[in-house]
């Protein structure tokens, strides 16, 4: 019966892409990734605790104890991706004194019907609000909230809320061009030591991107501009593995893209392949570094990693659940990064160039107090559009962009994403959106 009602209910949310406003809506890339299922315990109603922080928001003893929260994973613990959003969850729950036995997790789950069953049996045990964690999931999430309006759903890297019409399902992102940024700074520091050695003369960059989406456009243009903050002349390729979750083929682009004489590999993927395989060249006397995503990868590749680009999912988690606790409405798009401690990079590895501290430092400052803007249109230039998304003058520097697509043919065709000369990522909607290509980057496949 709920998927019957489900389904009917569906029509109303699924093409419910409306007229671009100013905030958000499009359905941009797919994401992720599947895995072996792990078996979470059901979660029960306990007694009401105090909470352990009087100085926390919205932690009454009584709605902290009958919160009850449903966390849809894609994957488990042995991705590097998944696990950050348990220890986010995790974290957000302590901090705001909600009890673990309140939260069921549900492993492995895929961006097909299954999200959907899965999601309404949470709702149908009594969950509050409930978590998905990967962009496929989406859909079926907005196929629950149409059935279930009593519910909250949220979709952490969606981007179809604000134009499904359903009041009760979110979209929330982290700034993760940010701590690209500032990893590609780690990486610029290190590549500025090579070639002042003069063991490199080619200032070349590779790096293993999962597939052409936005989320990982962005993402490895902010990394090439924070390495170019450092290395002007520095260039990258791109090499698609088509999958969010493939060790091998992960390990193969990499040793590619070694192979065609690129000396720091950059990641947006979410196993360790890349990291180990640049290792293993470091270890064969190659030079070779590696930025990682997600978790730390020093113990992969301990002379090789450099840093990784980390995103903090319990400051996200517990701004929303707080709202919740507080019966405040939870915004349809919520998206922060630096200024909120929302995004970071791990620790910098022994082979880190001195100086690198000092100079991730900067950047954060840069970041936090608004002096620093990422897609800084003056940095880079770009071909002429061939699709209308985007103008550019003479010079080749972005002067008008779109950032959203308002009938869902994956071209950005409303709402203007540049302001005060540089691009605005993650305002108009959560989910980013950043998807020129710019020069200095070539994508090989």
């Amino acid at each position: 019966m709920k998927k019957l009602l489900a389904l009917l209910l569906a029509l109303v949310m699924v093409f419910g892409l409306v007229a671009c406003g100013s905030k958000n809506e499009t359905p941009e890339e797919p994401e992720q990734k599947t895995e072996e299922p792990a078996a979470p315990a059901e979660t029960k109603e306990p007694e009401a605790e105090e909470p352990e922080a009087p100085a926390e928001p919205a932690e009454p003893a009584e709605e902290t104890a009958g919160i009850k929260i449903g966390a849809i994973l894609v994957h488990d613990e042995n991705s590097g991706y998944d696990m950050a959003h348990i220890e986010g969850l995790t974290q957000a729950c302590e901090a705001l004194g909600i009890p673990m036995e309140n939260v069921t997790f549900k492993y492995n789950i895929p961006e097909d019907e299954t999200c959907y069953d899965t999601a309404a049996d949470l709702a149908d045990a009594g969950c509050n609000i409930i978590f998905s964690d990967s962009y496929g999931h989406q859909t079926h999430m907005g196929q629950a909230a149409a059935e279930f309006p009593d519910t909250v759903f949220v979709a952490c890297t969606g981007d179809l809320a604000a134009g499904s019409g359903l009041s009760n399902l979110k979209n929330i992102f982290p700034f993760t061009y940010e701590s690209r940024y500032v990893s590609g700074v780690v990486a610029g520091m290190k590549l500025k030591e090579l070639m002042d050695a003069g063991t490199v003369t080619d200032p070349y960059i590779g790096y293993v991107g999962a597939y052409p989406y936005a989320e990982v456009v962005s993402g490895y243009t902010a990394f090439l501009l924070g390495i170019q903050s450092i290395v002007p002349e520095a260039h990258m390729d791109v090499q698609y593995t088509n999958s969010w979750y493939d060790p091998v083929a992960e390990g193969e682009a990499a040793n590619a893209l070694m192979g065609r004489g690129c000396v720091i590999i950059g990641q947006h993927a979410d196993s360790t392949g890349a990291p180990s395989a640049v290792q293993a060249a470091y270890d064969s006397g190659k030079v070779a570094y590696s930025v990682g995503y997600n978790i730390d990868m020093l113990a992969v590749a301990p002379d090789a990693a450099l840093t990784s680009a980390q995103n903090v999912w319990a400051v996200l988690y517990k701004a929303t659940l707080e709202k919740y606790l507080a019966g405040e409405e939870i915004p349809t798009d919520f998206a922060t990064g630096a200024a909120d401690g929302a995004v970071k990079i791990s620790a910098l590895g022994a082979s880190c160039a001195e100086g690198t501290a000092e100079a991730v430092d900067a950047a954060w400052a840069g970041l936090k107090d608004g002096s620093l803007h990422v897609f800084d249109t003056s940095k880079f230039t770009c071909q002429p559009a061939a699709d209308d998304s985007y103008v550019v003058d003479e010079d080749g520097r972005v002067i008008s962009a779109f950032g959203l697509d308002s009938n869902g043919d994956w071209v950005n065709d409303c709402g203007e994403a540049i302001v005060d000369g540089y691009f605005e990522e993650s305002v108009l909607r959560s989910a980013p959106y950043f998807s020129l290509r710019i020069d200095g980057i070539t994508e090989l496949n």
